[in-house]
């Protein structure tokens, strides 16, 4: 460190991660009650203070992979929040971050040990300060960009049918969609590629599955 910039205040760098997951038709954050003041006790998010030795899309991984042990998640930042009074304790400047994960690949007993719950995002509480606004800010996020980034196949299983993926798609956008219509957008999209696999789980009849082909959609991107 250094003796520069001595004459101006410091103030703490954090990030909060708002971990999505897709289960029972609905939207689900993960959260928590905290376990340090100020706020001890209050439903929040999960995050963490950034070190000097990194990046913030670093210490966001981090803090995504001591939460959920996965890695390569998707993760997209969803803006800086610096209101003056947002953390009683300190000034604190906090970068949030939205992940997509798939609810099964999730360990209960790592979730169990941090103390955390998935919640319905109609059912949300009041969170730790800015908390939900973050939360509402990454809602407005993927409905800007559903369309055209691969976003809700994190949400899926790998194989899927196009109802689950129509599910997906209705959960985040808050409202249904015409089934024929659907199914022929994504029939058309080019990287949604049906297998020669039946999921005879959730349909008696046996639904065929799907699944998002990345090297298809780079493609399609570079066009």
């Amino acid at each position: 460190m250094t003796n520069f910039y001595g004459e101006h205040q410091k103030a703490y760098v954090s990030v909060d991660c708002i971990v999505l997951g897709f289960e029972e038709g609905c939207l689900k954050l993960l959260i928590g009650r905290r376990k340090m003041d100020p706020g001890r006790g209050q439903w929040s998010l999960y995050g963490g203070f950034v070190e000097p030795d990194e990046s913030l899309e670093q210490a966001a991984s981090r803090v995504l992979m001591q939460l959920t042990g996965l890695e390569h998640l998707y993760m997209k930042q969803v803006g800086a929040y610096g209101a003056i009074d947002r953390d009683p304790g300190e000034r604190v400047i906090s970068i949030a971050y939205c992940a997509l994960i798939n609810v099964k690949d999730y360990d209960s007993e790592l979730r169990f040990n941090h103390g955390l719950e998935w919640v319905p995002l109609n059912e949300l509480p009041d969170l730790y300060s800015d908390h939900n606004q973050m939360v509402e800010d990454t809602i407005a996020m993927l409905r800007r960009h559903i369309n055209t980034d691969p976003l809700s196949f994190n949400l899926l299983p790998e194989l899927f049918t196009l109802t689950q993926l129509q599910h997906v798609y209705e959960a985040i956008l808050g409202h249904e969609m015409d089934k024929r219509n659907f199914r022929k957008r994504m029939k058309q999209i080019g990287f949604v590629e049906k297998t020669d696999k039946i999921d005879k789980k959730t349909s008696k009849r046996g639904a065929a599955l799907y699944r998002f082909n990345p090297d298809k959609y780079v493609g399609l991107k570079k066009v």
